[in-house]
């Protein structure tokens, strides 16, 4: 080893094991035992070190156990299912499982020159007297001013401050900036839109923040807020299993709550919706009655009075009261007819799961990238995308071969358009007949992000009217 220096990849570093991970480019650097040069994990590497025989575990193959020491590592093992939180119920806002789903899943690759036709004459039949020309709402706010001209943040990380700062202008025009509030960021991720929240209200009483997102997440910005006057609370769940009437800060403070997400991905959205405006037991018979309440005036809600359902055992004796929805949409092609909102709006329509399984798939030529701009295809432009922007922003599926005599590119994208914005008006009128005033806007131009619509909506009584927050 004489000339090489023991950084980890030249050389394993002292006292770590000399296994070296291919995938990695380096060294393993567990700590080995006495006199080993392996650790336990790469123990076979050695033959003189395998005296024992290891073997996947079974909860996660991933890594290996010692198998006469398997029993022990079950009781430890970290992928080991955890015990689930009071506020897990499982499938709480998934939507019913007796409706009728499609029968099988039929691409738009397999569909014929006539099926493909039939479809669209339905797109736009369906449409015919809902407002898909959105208004541009693209706005700023004060909160990130500085962050936004500071000149050590790239391209990337400019276009993540553009759109949380048009969604922070958008909120504060709705008025949905305010204290006494607990903000809900639904698929939060690192949690960045409810920093700047907090940013935003820096100076507001009773502010708190609950963090709603499935997967564990690095570089997370919560604790740069543990000091802070706010609570950031984090709940690692699927949003289809979460009752916001059982977690214990909502229970413990009462306040009324805002729904806010960025980039919530297809079906996600009509999960958080459903996480908001429905909290029905699995028992019927334990179900507690509805109770009408009508919100103060000091908590920017107006007069506006709603049923909402009961959340039994709270400590201040009321229910949960939703104030408002600022959310920005992506990825229609992952919603799911189980979780969507807006059937009754496409039964209307004479529509149902097959057409909605169809247009699903249909609404992502709307960002696929098969198509040019100007001179540079998006080919080309994807390779100065990053991780997220390519996540939301990539084709579900290729460009059929039927397809390419039926239309031009152009017209491919806006049938793809097209679907997404009856997707979302289902959304719209779902939040309508809850008694909000809602809208679509776009927030934040093409260049910036593909997915540009915001949904917000408010209480009905509580939107001032005027001719740039006319609901779409």
């Amino acid at each position: 080893m004489e000339g090489f220096v023991a950084d980890g990849v030249s050389a394993p570093l002292p006292g770590r094991c000399a296994f070296y991970v291919a995938k990695k480019k380096r060294y393993c650097k567990m700590i080995v035992g006495s006199g080993k040069t392996f650790c336990g994990e790469h123990a076979n590497a050695g033959e003189e070190e395998s005296e024992k025989k290891r073997i996947p575990c079974p909860l996660d193959p991933k890594h290996t156990v010692f198998e006469d020491n398997l029993a022990k590592h079950l009781k430890k093992c970290n992928s080991k299912e955890k015990p689930k939180p009071i506020y897990y119920v499982k499938d709480i806002n998934a939507g019913s499982a007796n409706e009728d789903e499609p029968i099988e899943e039929i691409t738009i690759a397999e569909r014929s020159k006539e099926e493909l036709e039939k479809l669209i004459v339905k797109l736009k039949t369906a449409l015919k007297g809902v407002n898909t020309k959105l208004v541009e709402n693209i706005l700023s706010h004060s909160a990130l001013h500085e962050p936004l001209s500071d000149p050590k943040n790239g391209d990337s990380a400019f276009k993540h401050l553009r759109q949380q700062a048009s969604i922070l202008g958008n909120m504060e025009v709705l008025e949905l900036l305010s204290p006494n509030r607990c903000y809900i960021e639904f698929g939060a991720g690192k949690g960045k839109l409810s920093h700047w929240i907090h940013i935003a209200l820096k100076a507001a009483e009773n502010v708190n923040f609950l963090l709603v997102e499935r997967s564990s997440t690095r570089f997370k910005v919560d604790g740069k807020h543990k000091n802070a006057g706010s609570t950031f609370d984090r709940l690692q769940v699927d949003i289809q299993h979460l009752d916001l009437s059982k977690v214990p800060l909502l229970r413990k403070e009462g306040l009324s709550i805002i729904g806010v997400g960025k980039h919530l991905c297809g079906a996600a959205t009509d999960l958080a919706l459903r996480c908001l405006f429905e909290h029905n037991c699995t028992d019927k018979d334990d179900e507690p009655p509805t109770k009408r309440i009508k919100l103060h005036q000091n908590e920017g809600a107006g007069d506006f009075i709603k049923p909402v359902p009961s959340t039994e055992g709270r400590e201040t004796g009321e229910r949960l009261i939703v104030s408002g929805v600022a959310i920005a949409l992506c990825c229609h092609h992952r919603c799911d007819w189980r979780h969507y909102v807006g059937k009754e709006f496409f039964r209307q329509r004479g529509l149902g799961p097959e057409e909605f399984a169809a247009f699903q798939r249909m609404s992502s030529w709307a960002t696929c990238g098969m198509r040019k701009i100007g001179s540079q295809t998006t080919e080309k432009r994807s390779e100065h995308k990053t991780g997220e922007e390519e996540e939301h922003e990539m084709c579900e599926e290729a460009l059929p071969d039927p397809l390419k005599g039926l239309m031009s590119v152009e017209d491919r994208e806006q049938i793809g358009r097209l679907c997404k914005r009856l997707i979302d008006h289902g959304r719209v009128y779902y939040l309508q007949q809850k008694g909000f005033e809602t809208s679509l806007k776009y927030y934040t131009s093409k260049d910036i992000s593909l997915e540009n619509v915001l949904l917000t909506a408010v209480p009905a009584a509580n939107q001032n009217r005027d001719e740039s927050q006319q609901p779409s």
